[in-house]
């Protein structure tokens, strides 16, 4: 049995009446000019529900970082459309992709991007000061965020008297902070030990039973075990987009 085949053989579920947070129609990404092109994605459909919590996988070179730039409107798809909650942003100008970012999608990352000087309170506020909330509601914002990840005896730390658990749960407040339909995590236990990568995901579990659409690209599977859905990706394309995480050991050669 091929990989495609096995891949194949195992389904979940969507439910169609639930509304699309981000719907890629046939996207493709060509790097580089004349001969010398590179393909990174070759018509990549894919849509992800409201309320979803999703893995994305498959192996170095198979497109899902490329996939994830778009996804998160860091870069524009050479050719096909991507909707996010329901408006095509694959050609908007930079300006509009940054208000995008700003006010849509929240990102974690593997490193944490927190920025020294400022206490987790103030790192959670900037979002929001970008998007011209006034200081008073982005302070009472920052707190009720970082409250929602366990850091309420943390707020005036600084980046270097905390964890790097407790620095990833203060970029997980930052990320949503500003309410965004979609939470877009790229390999955000990397950096963690297994103790640590639990209690994280465990607030990105009880994130999505709250009601916020995850989307996360990881190589771990057993962190891709605990979503609810995984995409496998292979030389720029999806080979299957509704995996079910109990069979995901099965589906590994």
């Amino acid at each position: 049995m091929t990989p495609e085949t096995a891949l194949s053989s195992l389904s979940v579920s969507s439910n169609p009446s639930q509304k699309a947070i981000l719907k890629l129609e046939d996207i493709t990404k060509v790097y580089g000019i004349g001969d010398i092109q590179v393909r990174a994605l070759n018509g990549v459909s894919l849509t992800v529900a409201e309320g979803e919590y999703c893995a994305i996988m498959g192996a170095s070179g198979s497109g899902k970082s490329t996939a994830m730039n778009i996804i998160g409107c860091l870069d524009r798809p050479t050719s096909g459309n991507y909707y996010l909650d329901g408006t095509n942003v694959a050609q908007m100008s930079e300006t509009e992709l940054a208000k995008i970012r700003n006010l849509k999608i929240g990102f974690v990352f593997q490193q944490f991007h927190l920025l020294a000087q400022l206490t987790a309170l103030d790192n959670v506020m900037l979002p929001m000061l970008y998007a011209g909330v006034s200081k008073t509601e982005r302070r009472d914002r920052a707190t009720q965020a970082l409250i929602r990840v366990g850091l309420e005896q943390r707020l005036h730390n600084k980046p270097n008297q905390l964890s790097g658990g407790q620095q990833q749960r203060v970029a997980i407040a930052r990320a949503i902070v500003n309410s965004p339909v979609l939470l877009l995590a790229d390999e955000p236990t990397g950096a963690l030990d297994s103790k640590t990568t639990q209690e994280v995901m465990d607030i990105f579990t009880e994130l999505n039973q709250g009601g916020i659409t995850v989307v996360m690209v990881t190589h771990e599977s057993e962190v891709a075990r605990q979503t609810r859905r995984v995409v496998w990706f292979r030389d720029g394309q999806v080979i299957h987009q509704h995996l079910s995480p109990e069979d995901l050991q099965t589906a590994i050669f």
